[in-house]
């Protein structure tokens, strides 16, 4: 079923971008929340003629969106949790996390619904996909470290394991004695 968005959807597009979505999403969803409208031939003559009014707003906002880019590009972040001494993490690290960590060092203008993440339940090394514009992503690295040293289980020791000896060699060595 194809549909035209009428809002920014995560996962699935932009305002105004028709996109195909299974028809029970379609018709029990979005529609009925006014997220999104059915893509007939007269909704699509609408659209590409708000498309053609819009498209010199739409050029600005993207030359905005690729400067902010530049200014997000160098930018790392560290999460510093608690986490067991395997280094999983207790809960985990989310969008609304890297947003406010976004926040702190001066990039206001980004929302956790423009960030897509992996799932983080573990220290190490990811990367946090910033969505600032349809065409402009930028890839912020997410380094999650662990608030206390991770101890590595220590290697079990090896016990000697006695031999095995058969009924018949017992009973051998019992009556030789």
């Amino acid at each position: 079923m194809k549909i035209i968005l009428k809002e920014d959807m995560p996962n699935l597009g932009f305002k105004g971008e028709i996109v195909d979505v299974k028809p029970g999403y379609g018709r029990n969803f979005l529609i009925p929340q006014g997220k999104a409208i059915i893509a007939s031939e007269s909704a699509i003559k609408i659209l590409q003629e708000n498309q053609r009014q819009q498209a010199r707003k739409m050029q600005a906002e993207l030359d905005k969106a690729r400067k902010y880019a530049e200014k997000i590009e160098g930018t790392k972040l560290t999460f510093e949790v608690k986490t067991s001494n395997a280094g999983r993490i207790y809960g985990s690290v989310n969008s609304s996390m890297v947003a406010d960590k976004l926040e702190e060092l001066g990039f206001a203008e980004i929302n956790r619904k423009m960030l897509v993440l992996p799932n983080i339940k573990e220290v190490g090394e990811y990367a946090a996909k910033v969505r600032l514009h349809k065409d402009v992503t930028v890839e912020v690295p997410v380094t999650v470290v662990s608030d206390e040293p991770i101890v590595k289980a220590a290697p079990v020791e090896q016990v000697p394991v006695a031999e095995e000896t058969s009924v018949e060699e017992a009973t051998e060595e019992t009556t030789e004695e």
